[in-house]
């Protein structure tokens, strides 16, 4: 990609559906206009009502459209959630050049390989992820690109989806009236952004709170290794709030965010505040040691997942790396203090380093547009603009033609 091109991810959460405008720059990118918009068509990730989440779509880009004065015609998609799995495949080619050095062409008809594999009729390919290349038996090559070689093989994970959680999700992005330029496995392009290479190389786990679910990726050796979703996130913290305070869900979200601490320890006893019950007119006083008594009982079994899904994936004892928190959830005070009690190791709490968006929810977006600008390179321009003429076809034939094109 070159100076000046316009890339737009849309992150389509169970809370929040986000829009973020970035602008490619020789140093990376910059974002320059954000939207947001309140998801009540979704559900633990699932959509629930098209009609209620294509006006949120609506609303999350007009904002963003606004803000830096253009017509957004397509967008990046972000993909995670309990209906993705990863499938080991291999994949094996000569190279095709006369002088035997690997290139571009060489690795897209490898890669184009391991997508040879059988499928059941309701799962779809979202995406290939790369794990290590061999050339003529040579292992644990990064980037094959300029080796002399006679045989190129690789092993990648398949990251395949629901086919028809994809097709609901294609279908409210295009009723909005946006072409699909793409979608993106979310816990990877969060990887590139927020961890570093030793943390990916020691071993790390990015756990993504998320508001309908905890996303936990481990990495090791510079690879994603594992995948897992927890079905719980703070949207478990606010039925919590409603229900033990009596309160509103808007009331007990509101409550959450201006007065919520993860860590009980935090709090100061005199601490108290006010918020209208259900069915009273008038507001009642609560003190913060109670709301937290029940926010931390959440967060503590949502940390209790999280270790006990790594001890089931071989991990007993965590990773060198420790934990990297992003996500909604850890806009409570004190949710990496609470984390490092739970989980006894190290934590940090990871944000994006933009301006406008230093907010762990915004990870997913803003990285997703980090992620396109650094992968897909010039020959995806015509494909990541932003900013273009409209095409024929529906959104989800669109989608397998440039997995099939490009991947």
């Amino acid at each position: 990609m070159t100076k000046g091109d316009i890339i737009v991810g849309l992150d389509i959460g169970t809370s929040i559906i986000r829009a973020i405008i970035g602008e490619v720059e020789h140093s990376g990118i910059s974002v320059i206009g954000v939207g947001t918009a309140k998801s009540d068509g979704i559900k633990k990730g699932a959509i629930v009502d098209i009609d209620k989440t294509v006006v949120a779509i609506r609303e999350a880009v007009n904002h963003a459209e606004r803000m830096v004065g253009i017509d957004i015609q397509s967008a990046y998609i972000s993909v995670s959630g309990n209906h993705i799995a990863l499938q080991p495949s291999h994949g094996i080619v000569a190279v095709s050049s006369e002088d035997r050095e690997i290139g571009d062409e060489d690795v897209e008809r490898v890669i184009a390989a391991t997508r040879v594999i059988n499928l059941p009729p309701d799962r779809e390919i979202v995406d290939v992820v790369p794990r290590e290349y061999t050339v003529d038996g040579l292992s644990e090559v990064s980037d094959p690109r300029g080796m002399i070689g006679v045989r190129l093989e690789v092993d990648v994970y398949v990251v395949t989806g629901s086919r028809t959680v994809l097709h609901n999700l294609l279908r409210c992005v295009e009723r909005a009236g946006l072409e699909v330029a793409g979608t993106v496995f979310t816990p990877l392009a969060a990887a590139g952004m927020i961890l570093s290479p030793d943390e990916r190389r020691l071993g790390v786990t990015l756990v993504d709170v998320g508001a309908g679910s905890t996303t936990v990726s481990v990495f090791e050796n510079g690879l994603l290794e594992r995948y897992a979703i927890i079905p719980i996130g703070s949207d478990s913290v606010t039925n919590d709030i409603s229900v033990g305070l009596e309160l509103g869900y808007d009331t007990a979200e509101m409550v959450k965010l201006r007065y919520g601490i993860a860590d009980i320890s935090l709090v100061k006893e005199e601490e108290k505040f006010k918020a209208h019950r259900i069915g009273s007119q008038e507001e009642q006083e609560f003190t913060v040691q109670k709301l937290e008594y029940i926010i931390e009982s959440r967060m503590q079994e949502i940390y209790a997942l999280v270790k006990l899904e790594l001890e089931r994936q071989g991990y007993p004892k965590g990773l060198p790396g420790g934990y990297v928190l992003t996500g909604g959830g850890m806009l409570l005070r004190g949710a990496d203090r609470l984390a490092a009690k739970e989980l006894d190791a190290q934590v940090r709490i990871a944000v994006p380093d933009f301006v406008g968006v230093r907010d762990p929810s915004y990870v997913s977006c803003v990285s997703m547009v980090q992620y396109v600008s650094r992968m897909f390179g010039k020959q995806m321009v015509a494909a990541s603009s932003s900013i273009k003429r409209k095409s024929s076809g529906s959104a989800f034939s669109r989608l397998k033609n440039w997995l099939q094109d490009f991947i």
